[in-house]
C-alpha cells in the first residue's frame, strides 16, 4: 500500500468519524443528554477539520493545534466562513465546559441550533476534501 493511499484511507476514516459523531449528537439530543450532544457535535467538527488538515499534510497531537491551524489556514484566508470558525471555537469552549466544569448545563434549543450549524459546517467543508470520492447519499 502506498503512502498516498494510506493517507486517503486516514482522511476517509476521520471524515466517517465526523459523520458518526454528528449522528451521535442527534441521538444524544433526542435522549435529552445535552452535554453529551455538545461533546459529539464538537467532535464532528474536530474530526472533519482533522481530515482536511491531514489532506494538506498536517497532523496535530492536540486539539489546540487543530484549532489554531483551522483558524489561521482555513478561516482567516476565507476558505470557510467566519461563522464556521466562530462555531468551531464556541463548541470547543462548550465541550470543555460541559466535560470539565461542574454544573454546566445546555438546553435543547441551544443544542439543536448547534447541531444544525454543524450539519451546515460539514456540508460546506466536504467539497474541500478533494481526495474523497464524490459525496454519497446520506453524507
Amino acid at each position: 500500500m502506498s503512502e498516498g493511499s494510506t493517507k486517503v484511507e486516514a482522511i476517509r476514516f476521520w471524515w466517517d468519524k465526523a459523520l458518526e459523531s454528528l449522528q451521535a449528537a442527534r441521538r444524544e439530543l433526542a435522549a435529552d443528554a445535552y452535554s453529551f450532544a455538545i461533546n459529539r457535535a464538537y467532535y464532528a467538527l474536530f474530526y472533519a477539520v482533522s481530515a482536511l488538515l491531514l489532506e494538506e499534510g498536517r497532523r496535530f497531537s492536540k486539539h489546540s493545534g487543530v484549532r489554531a491551524a483551522f483558524n489561521r489556514d482555513i478561516i482567516k484566508p476565507g476558505r470557510l466562513s467566519q461563522e464556521h470558525g466562530d462555531l468551531y471555537n464556541q463548541l470547543f469552549r462548550d465541550r470543555q465546559e460541559g466535560d470539565y466544569i461542574a454544573f454546566t448545563k445546555f438546553d435543547a434549543p441551544y443544542v439543536q441550533e448547534k447541531i444544525t450549524a454543524c450539519e451546515n459546517f460539514l456540508a460546506d467543508l466536504r467539497p474541500l476534501l478533494k481526495s474523497l470520492p464524490p459525496k454519497v447519499e446520506g453524507e
